[in-house]
């Protein structure tokens, strides 16, 4: 029987395929129980982190009072966008990692939209 966690990794893996083959920087959106994560990687030879923000971060933590929520996905989203636009980054590919474009996950990638980030 495949469980819920399963069947995300399956859809996750089949998205990732498509990015990879594409060559852009992909902002990947991962999020646990208690926290997010955006990070932007461009995968050549090897992968890397360009630019990342989280819920765990001291700025941020500053600016929040629940780390996981509509509002904090906005704040990542706004935070994410300025940090890839000072990179000279503005083309990038989305990668929800399976999640359901819904709640956070929306939250975020409109407010990276809305300040600067095309994709």
């Amino acid at each position: 029987m495949i469980n819920k966690k399963k069947k995300r990794l399956k859809r996750a893996s089949r998205t990732r395929y498509k990015i990879k083959k594409s060559n852009n920087k992909i902002l990947v959106i991962n999020k646990t129980l208690r926290h997010l994560y955006a990070q932007i990687i461009f995968y050549e030879n090897d992968s890397k982190v360009l630019v990342s923000a989280s819920t765990l971060e001291k700025k941020i933590k500053k600016k929040i009072f629940y780390t996981k929520n509509k509002k904090t996905a906005c704040i990542i989203g706004k935070i994410i966008a300025k940090r890839a636009i000072n990179k000279g980054i503005k083309k990038i590919s989305f990668d929800r990692s399976g999640f359901k474009y819904h709640g956070c996950i929306l939250s975020l990638a409109e407010s990276a939209r809305r300040n600067g980030l095309i994709f």
